[in-house]
């Protein structure tokens, strides 16, 4: 019998059907219609080092590797100059011309890639190589059994080591919550009060009397006649005639911004917004219903998964623009949360809650949740997949964060917004807004104001359990953990368990991990604001904070440990020479030491597009550095950058400002001015005046900061 040879090569044809089947959605192993409009098309580049794959029928998948996208664009267009495919059989696996047809135009249609150094980041060549805080993400490709079993097995192994470490810290918090329980006890039994030593003791008093009060009148209100309801309701608001509250009560403790935001007198409509890698991800928009209609729920469905297209430019579409009079717009603010939380954080303090504050100010608030929240969502992915969780911080910034701020301004008919982002998502916005990863989204933010900004780690990611993450291997840290959702059962917990409990737990766990009291916030809402956490987060973005190669080793999220360490000794050796010049009373040089360090932006981060930057830095906030970010501003390594306003709050911790009770008077008060005061003429010249910033001027944007 004659033996068929296997050495000869493989066509383009067939190269290109096996990198198909490797990308597409389902196994191209039929010709049915759901195979075909799954496959793999081509590879676009949202940025430079971040592809996804477009499929047959206008979906997309995300986070392949580099290679992986820059082989099916290589291959696809060697079929394109050989003459396209041939409608046969292999249609399915090989749907290139089915694309083709549907009507895109010639430039979406081509995959080769510029090697000009000016080109735009949509077609500039890929990187031969990652950015060593990025590394690439694993491949997954369609479902198979074998790729199945793999993924049962992670799922299997992490129920149980994962929940064996959740344990762990559990039992921890628990451990260390009897010596304060000790001395709690010991000081009731000795008739003395522990709240008494709090900061805030007295406010939190006079606080929970009000909401009691509150309370007892709105139970009283909903007993009387409808007749005498609207009677009620102005003697209930006389202080605050603008905002009529719809709810209120006792607080049930659930997790539901709407709620919140109709105790206060406004209320919250949510929208979907569509990723440009396929995932649906939710944003709020708060409103005062007195002066504003809820758009139709089909408005508010997701759009389509491209940012600031053209067409949002005319403002036409601009539903919430079109019910402000000229002169009394609101401008636009989103909102964005941090690690493990939902944009709900910016809600649980009542009036004193950052997002109703500005609402009430006269903003446009917006507030944006990152991808998978409380409800996983993706375009063509399902929550067992693992592409579902594949990504970490770097798709947070380059695909959320964009997508949540062209929906702002295409419903609103703003060329650009006020950003204010806490921890993680200070993270993403800086990440996003670097030279080498989405540096024209700074066109579309007026200010960004970064509270707790998290880029230097902190001196806890050197705590035991965090140190156990970093120490062990990706792969192990995929077997105690998994490649989906990371400890899911968390999520679990907070659908079964009473609010109060959860509530208490929530605070209990995460006060053990991140060394965070609760002295500055209001105790008798405490519960309430660990409702809107955690939130789902993928392993993958887990491992990015904590794991080996990434922030937790390298102690920054855009320089490694190396580059921190010699910019270090640059700033000591200056220090000394600064000490020096002054002890000897300047008497024995020329020249101020300082001068002369234009080489600092040498390893800039940012260029010309960068907007302007705000800052508020926890003073005792042990979980990341916010005073070696403000230094790398002062000591020009970032020349580009204009610090329009930093602050140091010494005694505030890590959620402190976005939680205290002086929180409005020490953060939210300085961003409703910072926001108004970088606003573009054109935009001041057409909205309504914030409260209390009648005195506030306009920055002038050609001053260096």
């Amino acid at each position: 019998m004659a033996t068929v040879s296997t050495n000869h090569p493989l066509s383009a044809k067939d190269l290109y059907t096996r990198q198909v089947e490797s990308l597409s959605l389902l196994p191209q192993t039929s010709n049915s219609p759901e195979t075909a409009s799954s496959a793999a098309v081509r590879a676009k580049f949202i940025t430079p080092r971040d592809p996804v794959i477009e499929t047959a029928n206008g979906g997309r998948l995300p986070a392949v590797p580099l290679h992986e996208a820059e082989k099916l664009n290589r291959l696809r267009d060697e079929l394109d100059h050989q003459g396209r495919p041939d409608n046969g059989k292999r249609r399915a696996a090989v749907p290139a011309e089915q694309a083709m047809d549907e009507g895109t135009s010639t430039d979406d249609r081509m995959s080769d890639q510029s090697t000009k150094a000016d080109a735009p980041l949509r077609s500039a060549i890929p990187p031969t190589k990652t950015h060593p805080l990025f590394p690439q993400l694993p491949l997954y490709g369609p479902p198979t059994l074998l790729r199945n079993l793999q993924s049962y097995g992670f799922q299997l192994s992490s129920a149980f080591l994962s929940l064996a470490f959740l344990a762990t810290i559990v039992l921890g918090s628990v451990f260390t919550s009897i010596p304060l329980l000790i001395r709690h006890v010991y000081l009731r039994l000795t008739f003395r009060n522990p709240d008494a030593r709090r900061p805030f003791y007295e406010e939190e008093k006079r606080r929970a009397k009000a909401r009691k009060e509150s309370a007892r009148a709105w139970k009283q209100r909903r007993r009387r006649s409808t007749s005498r309801l609207q009677d009620d309701d102005e003697e209930y608001t006389s202080c605050e005639e603008d905002f009529v509250p719809t709810e209120g009560g006792k607080d049930p403790l659930i997790c539901d911004v709407g709620y919140y935001a109709r105790r206060v007198g406004l209320d919250v409509e949510e929208f979907s917004v569509h990723t440009e890698d396929g995932f649906i991800i939710a944003l709020w928009h708060v409103y005062n219903p007195k002066d504003y209609t809820r758009t139709s729920s089909s408005h508010r469905g997701r759009d389509e998964p491209i940012v600031f297209p053209t067409a949002y430019l005319d403002g036409d579409n601009a539903k919430p623009s079109q019910q402000y009079p000229p002169g009394k717009r609101k401008y636009p603010i989103l909102l964005v949360h941090g690690l493990l939380q939902s944009a709900g954080a910016y809600c649980t303090n009542d009036d004193d809650s950052l997002a109703f504050y500005l609402a009430k100010s006269g903003y446009d608030v917006w507030l944006g949740n990152n991808r998978c929240g409380f409800r996983p969502r993706h375009q063509m992915l399902t929550y067992n997949d693992p592409r579902m969780w594949n990504w970490n911080i770097r798709q947070m910034g380059v695909m959320d964060l964009p997508a949540l701020v062209s929906r702002v301004l295409s419903e609103t008919g703003f060329s650009k917004l006020g950003l204010v982002c806490h921890s993680q998502g200070t993270t993403e916005t800086f990440v996003a807004l670097a030279k080498e990863q989405r540096p024209d989204l700074g066109k579309k933010i007026s200010v960004f104001c970064a509270l707790a900004p998290a880029v230097y780690a902190g001196p806890l990611i050197g705590k035991m359990y965090f140190k156990f993450m970093r120490i062990i291997s990706p792969g192990m840290f995929r077997v105690f953990f998994g490649i989906h959702a990371f400890i899911p059962f968390m999520m679990t917990m907070h659908r079964w368990l009473p609010g109060r409990l959860y509530g208490a737990m929530g605070y209990r766990v995460f006060s053990f991990l991140f060394n965070w009291t609760d002295d500055r916030w209001d105790q008798g809402l405490r519960n309430r604001m660990f409702q809107f956490a955690p939130v789902y987060v993928s392993a993958e973005s887990m491992r990015w904070w904590l794991g080996r190669e990434c922030f937790a080793s390298q102690k920054c999220i855009l320089a490694t440990r190396e580059e921190g360490q010699r910019e270090d000794e640059e700033d000591e050796d200056e220090d000394g020479a600064m000490q020096e010049y002054f002890d000897q009373g300047r008497s024995h040089q020329t020249e101020e030491p300082g001068h002369g360090t234009e080489g600092r932006g040498r390893n800039a981060w940012y260029d010309e597009q960068v907007p302007p930057f705000a800052l508020w830095v926890a003073g005792s906030d042990d979980l990341v550095d916010g005073r070696r970010l403000l230094r790398r501003f002062e000591k020009g390594r970032e020349p580009h950058v204009r610090v329009v306003h930093q602050k140091i709050i010494e005694e505030y911790e890590h959620l402190d400002v976005i939680w205290a009770l002086d929180m409005i008077e020490k953060v939210g008060k300085e961003v409703k001015q910072v926001i108004w005061q970088t606003a573009s003429p054109e935009a001041r010249e057409i909205c309504r005046v914030p409260k209390d910033c009648d005195g506030v001027g306009s920055w002038d944007d050609s001053t260096p900061g």
